[in-house]
C-alpha cells in the first residue's frame, strides 16, 4: 500500500498538493520536553487510520499510526466526538524540528496537512530584572505584558515548559498565601506582591502570560532577600558575674531619637532590656553619634542576641546586632 500511497503523494506534491487540506500548522516545543500535534479532519473520516510522517512521508518517514498507537517516542490519540487526532513527541531534540504531515488514510489520495515544528531551549529569558529587598517586607514584582485578557502567573524557577504547573498565584486567584496579582490593564503590567519575605524566597523567577496557540510569553526576574540588618553585626564574649558594656553606633541624623538596647531572636519578638532591667542602663554621645550600655553583673541567662535601636520604624541599617555568648558559667 506504502508504494502506491508514495507514488501519489509526489504527484500530489507536484500538483500542489490537491490533496492536502489548506495551511500550515505551526507547532512550537521546548527542547527536551514533550509536544502535541493536533490536525482535524472532515466528518465521514472517523473510522479511518490517521498518521503522521515527516519529510516526504516514505515508507522510513512513517513515525506512528492509529492502528498502532504507540511507538518508541510518539503516541497518537483519535478524538472522534471532535474529529482531532493528536500526536504527542516526547524527548524533544534539535533533529526534531522540521516539516511533519498529518494523514488520514483513505482509497486513493491520502488527505495530508502539513505540520512545521520548531524548537526552542527551555529557559528564559536574554534579559533579568533584579529585585533586592530584605527578611520580613513586602516586594513587588512588576510584569509588563501585551495581550490583555490572557491569564497571568508567575512561578519560580528558569523553565518555561512547567511555569504555568507550577505557578505560585495567576490573574485567575489573586491571593494566594502570600502572594497577590494585581492586573493593571491599563498600563499593560500586572504586580506581583510577596509579604513577608524570607531569604528561602531568593531565586529566579518568571512572569508569564499565556497564549493558546503559541508559546506562553515569559519574563524573568531575580529575587535577593538580604538578612534584614544592621549598621553592623559584632560577637561579643562575658563572663557571669562581672560588667560588660557595650558600643552601639546610629545614624548622626538619629540625635534626637529614642535609644534603646533590646534582646530576642528577631526584631519581632525583642524585649527592652533598659526599661526592664535595673542592671541595664544607657548612656548618649550624640557628638560620636553613638550609645553605651552598661550591664553592672551578668548573668548566664544574659546570653543572646541583642539589638541597638535609635529608629522606631525598625529600617534597614539603623542598628547594630549583637550575639552575646561565651564564658558566662560564674567561676568558683
Amino acid at each position: 500500500m506504502w508504494s502506491l500511497q508514495n507514488l501519489l503523494f509526489i504527484i500530489c506534491i507536484a500538483l500542489r498538493c490537491v490533496t492536502c487540506e489548506a495551511g500550515v500548522i505551526h507547532v512550537t516545543g521546548y527542547v527536551g520536553r514533550e509536544v502535541n500535534v493536533s490536525c482535524s479532519y472532515d466528518e465521514g473520516y472517523e473510522s479511518y487510520e490517521k498518521y503522521l510522517c515527516k519529510n516526504d512521508c516514505g515508507d522510513s518517514d512513517l513515525l506512528i499510526t492509529t492502528s498502532n498507537s504507540s511507538k518508541n517516542k510518539y503516541s497518537i490519540h483519535d478524538n472522534k466526538t471532535s474529529r482531532i487526532f493528536t500526536t504527542t513527541i516526547s524527548d524533544l531534540h534539535s533533529v526534531d524540528a522540521g516539516k511533519y504531515w498529518c494523514g488520514v488514510t483513505r482509497t486513493g489520495k491520502d488527505i495530508y496537512t502539513e505540520v512545521e515544528l520548531k524548537l526552542v531551549p527551555d529557559s528564559c529569558c536574554d534579559t533579568v530584572t533584579k529585585v533586592q529587598s530584605y527578611e520580613g517586607y513586602s516586594e513587588s514584582v512588576s510584569c509588563p505584558y501585551e495581550s490583555q485578557n490572557s491569564l497571568k502567573y508567575i512561578c519560580r524557577g528558569n523553565r518555561p515548559s512547567t511555569c504555568l504547573q507550577q505557578a505560585l498565584i495567576t490573574s485567575d486567584t489573586k491571593q494566594n498565601g502570600r502572594f497577590r496579582l494585581d492586573d493593571d490593564k491599563m498600563s499593560g503590567t500586572f504586580t506581583v506582591t510577596i509579604n513577608s519575605l524570607t531569604r528561602n524566597d531568593s531565586g529566579s523567577y518568571l512572569c508569564g502570560v499565556q497564549r493558546n496557540s503559541e508559546l506562553d510569553v515569559f519574563s524573568a526576574v531575580e529575587l535577593e532577600v538580604e538578612e534584614w540588618c544592621c549598621v553592623n553585626s559584632t560577637k561579643i564574649n562575658g563572663t557571669a558575674g562581672n560588667p560588660l558594656t557595650l558600643q552601639c553606633p546610629y545614624p548622626p541624623q538619629h540625635w534626637d531619637n529614642r535609644k534603646f538596647l533590646c534582646k530576642g531572636d528577631h526584631r519581632n519578638n525583642c524585649s527592652d532590656m533598659v526599661t526592664s532591667q535595673s542592671r541595664f542602663t544607657l548612656q548618649d554621645d550624640a557628638a560620636s553619634s553613638s550609645f553605651t550600655v552598661k550591664v553592672t553583673e551578668l548573668e548566664a541567662a544574659d546570653a543572646g542576641t541583642y539589638w541597638c535601636g535609635s529608629d522606631s520604624q525598625w529600617r534597614v541599617g539603623n542598628y547594630t546586632k549583637i550575639e552575646l555568648s561565651g564564658m558566662l558559667d560564674t567561676f568558683v
